[in-house]
C-alpha cells in the first residue's frame, strides 16, 4: 500500500487519494481524505460534517496546516476500505495526518489541534452513537500521544462546514451560511 504524500508546486502535501483543485489554494476534502499544506495562502475546507470528525492541526511557526475528515472510529470495521482509504478511520487516518504534518515541518510541541463534528445525526444501529464514538477515539488517541486539544466543537445534532486558514490557524465553523464559531 502506497500512502506516501506528494508535494505540489505551491507546497501543498497531498496524500492519496485526494485530488487537488485546478485553481486557487482552497483545498476541499471529503470523507476519508486529508490534506496538509505549507502554503500560507491556503485554506482547507470540509463540508457536511455530521457524525464524522475533522481533526485540524496548525503550527504557528512553520504555518503548516492540515485537516482530516474521518468517518468511523476503527479500521477493523472494514479492513479492505482501510487499506484503500486509511483516512476513513480515526485509528489509521490520525497518524497519517500527523506524519504528513511533521514531514512538512510541523513540530509536535507547537501544534494547535482542534476537533470538530461528532454530531448525533442518527442513533445508528442498536442506538450506536457513531458521532460520540468518533469524538472519543480522537481525544483518546491524541491524549495517548501527548497531543493537547486547543479547541473543539463536538456533539449536537447539526452538520458543520469547517475551514482552516494556513496563515492564521483560524478554524471557522459554519452551519448553512452562518458562521457560528471561530476557534
Amino acid at each position: 500500500m502506497n500512502v506516501s504524500p506528494s508535494v505540489t508546486a505551491s507546497g501543498i502535501i497531498v496524500p492519496p487519494p485526494l485530488v487537488m483543485p485546478s485553481r486557487g489554494e482552497r483545498v476541499v476534502i471529503g470523507i476519508g481524505e486529508y490534506a496538509v499544506t505549507t502554503s500560507p495562502h491556503a485554506e482547507i475546507v470540509t463540508h457536511a460534517l455530521g457524525s464524522c470528525v475533522a481533526v485540524c492541526v496548525w503550527d504557528p511557526v512553520s504555518h503548516v496546516a492540515g485537516m482530516l475528515h474521518f468517518l468511523l472510529p476503527e479500521s477493523k470495521l472494514n479492513a479492505e476500505r482501510a487499506a484503500r482509504q486509511p483516512g476513513t478511520f480515526a485509528d489509521t487516518g490520525i497518524p497519517l495526518l500527523f506524519q504528513a504534518a511533521y514531514k512538512a515541518g510541523a513540530i509536535k510541541a507547537r501544534l494547535r489541534v482542534h476537533l470538530l463534528g461528532g454530531a448525533a445525526i442518527t442513533g445508528g444501529p442498536n442506538g450506536l452513537d457513531v458521532g460520540k464514538r468518533n469524538a472519543l477515539i480522537a481525544k483518546k488517541m491524541l491524549w495517548q500521544n501527548g497531543v493537547l486539544v486547543k479547541g473543539e466543537s463536538l456533539g449536537g445534532t447539526d452538520t458543520r462546514t469547517v475551514s482552516l486558514s494556513a496563515s492564521t490557524g483560524r478554524v471557522q465553523v459554519t452551519r448553512g451560511r452562518e458562521v457560528v464559531e471561530e476557534l
